[in-house]
């Protein structure tokens, strides 16, 4: 049994811990500094406000620490928000977070609330998943070069990336995919 730690700032974490207790390891919610301990197997970047979560990461001094431990091996999957606190480079966008994953991220991409859309689409290593956007980002531009694996696309957009021990994807898998989280899991 793994036992994975949920970043539980803001967004939509509980989803993410209820999909890892669904499939057999253990769940912690990552609230303080202090809960970012050396038996931690993984770490779930929700999707929620990546500006937020980026203040609230650096006011509870959790920022560099969550940093080091994901540039030191610990596997790290950033859903939507996650994906964008991630990324090396935003688009139009000077704020850095992590920026520990080659990748440069548009947040937005797809517009409002009501630009959210569900499309059943290829994760390379999965096969044909459901993915739900909800004012979901995009990947514009992966480093291949340092080793960024594009794992899936919807409609020329890159949505799904690997780069090491770190997973992003645009997409909501907590809503309606197990997959995605056993690909996690095994990373």
């Amino acid at each position: 049994m793994k036992q994975i730690g949920v970043l539980a700032l803001q967004g939509a974490f509980a989803e993410h811990i209820q999909v890892v207790e669904q499939l057999g390891h253990r769940a912690l919610e990552l609230r303080q500094r202090r809960d970012l301990n050396n038996s931690l197997d993984g770490i779930i970047i929700p999707g929620g406000e990546s500006t937020v979560i980026g203040k609230l990461l650096k006011e509870l001094d959790m920022l560099d620490y969550l940093r080091h431990i994901i540039r030191d091996g610990l596997p790290v999957m950033g859903t939507c928000a996650g994906m964008i606190l991630l990324a090396k480079e935003i688009s139009y966008d000077s704020s850095r977070y992590l920026s520990l994953m080659d990748i440069r991220v548009r947040r937005n991409a797809y517009g409002r609330q009501l630009g959210s859309f569900s499309v059943d689409s290829i994760f390379r290593g999965i096969g044909k998943i459901t993915m739900t956007f909800i004012r979901a980002p995009y990947i514009e531009e992966v480093n291949e070069g340092a080793g960024v694996e594009i794992l899936a696309t919807v409609n020329d957009k890159i949505v799904a990336a690997r780069q090491k021990n770190m997973l992003a994807t645009a997409f909501h898998p907590e809503l309606n995919c197990l997959d995605v989280h056993k690909y996690f899991l095994n990373i």
